[in-house]
Formats: structure tokens, C-alpha cells, sequence
């Protein structure tokens, strides 16, 4: 059975593996980034036909509905929705709360996953099919590092829509379930300091940050047939 795949943040780094690591011949990849789509220029040439990338920018409101309406106008309906987009962490203190930029994170993350699955889930639901799988972080585990309020407030508010979701429409055949990995060293960190980046390491018990090729996997996973009795799960990849 053939699966359309409906990924925001897709020219991200682990949009890009997850992509690898799940495409089947058959399958359709909706990829949304914005700006730099140059990392899913490869993907287009090695799965020609399957890719299809839009630019948008999903702090723009009408942009992004009208993304939403072109897809649902022009596509099957998704069977999967994976959505990854975030504004870079900048370590800042409180008393220097960016409220500007947080509202535009707030709109990448949260406000354009509202619009996607309200528009899509109930759809899903209705074919009695659907993985949907959201991006956490783990410093929604315990005590957060100081100076993430506007990342983590982001992130919090993304996981309670993650939850809602999976209870309002388990038992429909549609899962909602969020992977929370720990530092990943790709280019999500270009905005943080070498010194935390070196810290987080230090301080993982196993020596090191984690990788895309440890994420991928476990992602991969919870978009599969054999996690259909899995839904309001966050997966914590940490080490």
C-alpha cells in the first residue's frame, strides 16, 4: 500500500535521512521547507516523481494556508504527517525575552501544525489511517538548561497538541505520537555556543550528543504498521 507523506521541516537534516529511510517506489513526499531547499535537491534527483517540495514560510500566515489548501486540492489525502520545523535555540535570559521572535516560533511550530492537522487529521480518521509524528526536545524532561524559556514554552505547547490529538482520535486507526531526542550536532545548531555543545556531551552518559542516524530509526518506527497500537507516546532519544 502506497503512503503519502506530508513532512514540514523536510530540508532539515533529519527530514532529509528520514525521507531515505522510509520512501518506498510507490510513496509521494510533500517536503515543506523554507529558504534553503537546496538539501532536498539530491532527494528529487535519486526518487524522481516522489518528491514534492514547497517553499514556504510558515511564519506567514496566508502562505501558509494556501500551501495547505494546494495540498489538500492537489494530492491524495496524506497518510502521514511528520512535522519537524523550529526556529534555532538562542540561549538568551529571561529578562531579555525576544516576545517577536517567540510569536513567529510560535507560528512555525505550533500555529502551522494546528491548521495542517485540523485540516487533515479528521480526513484521516475518516479512512481509518493515519501516522502522525511531531518533533520534541528534551528539555521538556525534568529541569530545563537555563536561558530556553521561548524553545521550551514552544516545545510544551506542541507536545499538549500531540496528546490532544492522540486522545480525541484514538481508536480511529490515526496515531499522534512526538520523538524527544537530546542534542543533535546538525545545522539546527548553528545559533549555539561550541562550549554548550561541547557541555551537553560531556554530560550525556554515553559521551556524546546524539546523532540523526540515532533519531531516524526510532521516528521511523512510529510512522510504521507495527506501531499501530502506540499513540500518545513521547519517545525520549537521549542516551
Amino acid at each position: 500500500m502506497s503512503n503519502v507523506y506530508l513532512i514540514t521541516g523536510a530540508s532539515s537534516d533529519v527530514g532529509i535521512a528520514l525521507i531515505r529511510r522510509v520512501l518506498q517506489p510507490e510513496d509521494v513526499v510533500i517536503a515543506q521547507g523554507a529558504g534553503d531547499l537546496s538539501g532536498l535537491a539530491q532527494l528529487c534527483q535519486d526518487y524522481p516523481g516522489q518528491i514534492r517540495t514547497y517553499d514556504v514560510d510558515l511564519t506567514d500566515e496566508a502562505a501558509t494556508e494556501l500551501f495547505i489548501r494546494d495540498v489538500a486540492a492537489n494530492y491524495p489525502l496524506p497518510t502521514h504527517i511528520v512535522h519537524l520545523p523550529a526556529l534555532r535555540v538562542i540561549n538568551t535570559k529571561f529578562k531579555n525575552f525576544d516576545e517577536e521572535r517567540f510569536d513567529k516560533d510560535l507560528s512555525v511550530q505550533v500555529r502551522s501544525a494546528v491548521k495542517i492537522c485540523k485540516t487533515f487529521v479528521p480526513k484521516m480518521a475518516k479512512a481509518k489511517r493515519g501516522r502522525v509524528l511531531f518533533m520534541l526536545t528534551s528539555y521538556l524532561l525534568g529541569m530545563p538548561p537555563k536561558n530556553t524559556a521561548a524553545y521550551v514554552m514552544a516545545k510544551s505547547t506542541l507536545q499538549g497538541l500531540a496528546k490532544s490529538l492522540a486522545a480525541d482520535y484514538a481508536g480511529t486507526g490515526v496515531t499522534v505520537n512526538c520523538v524527544m531526542p537530546s542534542m543533535m550536532e546538525t545545522k539546527f545548531l548553528a545559533d549555539t555556543s561550541d562550549l554548550i555543545v561541547q557541555a551537553s556531551a560531556e554530560a550525556n552518559p554515553m559521551g556524546r550528543n546524539a546523532r540523526v542516524s540515532d533519531v531516524v530509526p526510532a521516528m521511523a518506527f512510529l510512522l510504521g504498521e507495527e506501531a499501530g497500537f502506540i499513540t500518545g507516546v513521547t519517545l525520549p532519544i537521549t542516551g
